[in-house]
């Protein structure tokens, strides 16, 4: 039997993320998101290590600890929290129990799975058993197939992107904005992104017997995942599916570098065609063309001056961005965490901060509706004990900058939008953004 690791955190994402962590090496894994069920928790489990975060919404993440070593007086514990208002009550907690392991968020999830390792190793049968489970993808995105939907809305993308190429060379490219208008089906675009590591067989869905602390349901938690890759600095990809459609982020040391998708107007020719690059019959004969010569559609462009060489970065950044951002559209769907290091094979990255990219996205594909069922008109919104980012490290305009330190739990969401003399959709998009990069967080009834 595999060692029991207990998670407690209040950020659900989180939780997830290193429960699949922990799951993928071997353990099995019991989470909370409180501190009063994680104690009970020892009661039926047998834990092996608890890793408990400092700031818990009921109970301070030391008296969690207090609980849990009171059924088990040698339980090994870790801690984690913020160091933005965590630090004080980290080192009280290692203050209460000295020898402890501590780790600062954000912090390197392998580090504490080596961690985890060095207190409670795993059988060779059960790392083997890992091993091999490893090796299978769950989830793949078969770029053989292109989906026809209509959930492609037009999208404006800022003329700025940040890329880093081989030998880790950042550049940063500045054109004009972008709009990709909605697509029109047409032909198919034959055109692959760099890498050429990604096509695959099978059917490409969401396994049904994964284990299910590995997947779950997308709804307005896209905001949490990325945060929980930041927050861990982990390297792995975020899979997501909406019917037939499916999209992955790839992450590399918890930043979002790249990004794939199986529906024909996320191909890159057709976003050429969708920003106004190439016009549609232009992309049908090099189509043509590439698929005699058996090359990629993006050569032929460049062949026939249609693309340069140094636009194709260009590009295929704003593409791999326009994917990303596509995702905060979706209300429903299905997501799967794998930590496989694809990433690192692609010779093109995006090279942008995930909380900016959050706040982004949020603002860009979040309808009134939606946005009136997260930031409702009764609730008060408060700063966050821990928030996923540093607001310095956040780019906002100057009135959402003067608003923010008026929003302290004693006014209202509607009070909120009053006072900011703002459009009502634009001040709810604002803080349904600082909700998503956790800046803010719901006062509990």
């Amino acid at each position: 039997m595999s060692p029991t690791i207990l998670v407690v955190d209040d950020n659900k994402e989180l939780v997830a993320l290193l429960t699949s962590l922990f799951e993928e090496a071997g353990y099995v894994v019991v989470g909370a998101n409180k501190g009063k069920p994680a104690v009970e928790l020892i009661k039926t489990e047998p834990i092996a290590v608890a890793l408990i975060d400092v700031l818990l919404p009921d109970m301070m993440g030391y008296h969690v600890a207090e609980g849990l070593r009171a059924a088990n007086p040698t339980l090994p514990l870790l801690f984690m929290s913020g160091v933005f208002k965590g630090h004080k009550h980290s080192t009280e907690a290692l203050t209460r129990f000295p020898g402890s392991n501590y780790f600062e968020k954000p912090f390197d999830a392998k580090a504490l799975l080596e961690v985890v390792r060095g207190i409670a190793p795993l059988s060779a049968a059960s790392a083997a058993a890992a091993e091999k489970s490893a090796s299978s993808d769950p989830f793949d995105i078969e770029l053989d197939i292109d989906i026809e939907d209509g959930d492609d809305e037009p999208m404006e993308l800022t003329g700025k992107i940040r890329v880093t190429g081989g030998g880790n060379i950042t550049a940063e490219l500045q054109g004009a904005t972008l709009t990709a208008q909605r697509h029109v089906a047409g032909p198919v675009s034959g055109s692959r992104p760099p890498s050429g590591t990604h096509a695959s067989s099978g059917s490409g869905l969401i396994d049904p017997n994964a284990r299910a602390t590995r997947q779950g349901n997308l709804r307005d938690n896209l905001p949490g995942l990325i945060s929980a890759f930041y927050l861990s600095r982990e390297t792995g990809e975020l899979y997501c599916q909406k019917g037939k459609v499916k999209k992955v982020i790839y992450f590399e040391g918890g930043q979002p570098v790249f990004a794939l998708s199986n529906l024909a107007a996320d191909r890159f020719g057709q976003f050429l065609v969708r920003v106004g690059k190439i016009k549609p019959e232009q992309l049908q004969d090099a189509a043509v063309v590439a698929a005699q010569g058996k090359r990629r559609t993006g050569d032929v462009l460049i062949d026939r001056g249609l693309l340069k060489e140094t636009e194709r970065l260009y590009y295929v950044g704003q593409q791999v961005k326009a994917i990303i951002y596509s995702l905060f559209g979706w209300e429903e769907g299905h997501f799967v965490l794998t930590f496989r290091e694809k990433a690192r094979a692609e010779s093109i990255k995006l090279d942008v901060f995930p909380g900016n990219l959050t706040i982004r996205g949020v603002k860009k594909l979040y309808k009134p509706d939606r946005l009136t069922r997260i930031v409702r008109p009764e609730d008060r919104l408060l700063p966050s004990q821990q928030p996923a980012y540093q607001l310095h490290e956040l780019e906002l305009e100057k009135w959402e900058a003067q608003l923010l330190p008026r929003i302290d739990g004693t006014r209202t969401n509607a009070e909120i939008v009053a006072m900011a003399a703002r459009p009502e959709h634009q001040v709810k998009a604002f803080l349904a953004a600082m909700l998503g990069v956790q800046i803010l967080e719901a006062r509990e009834a």
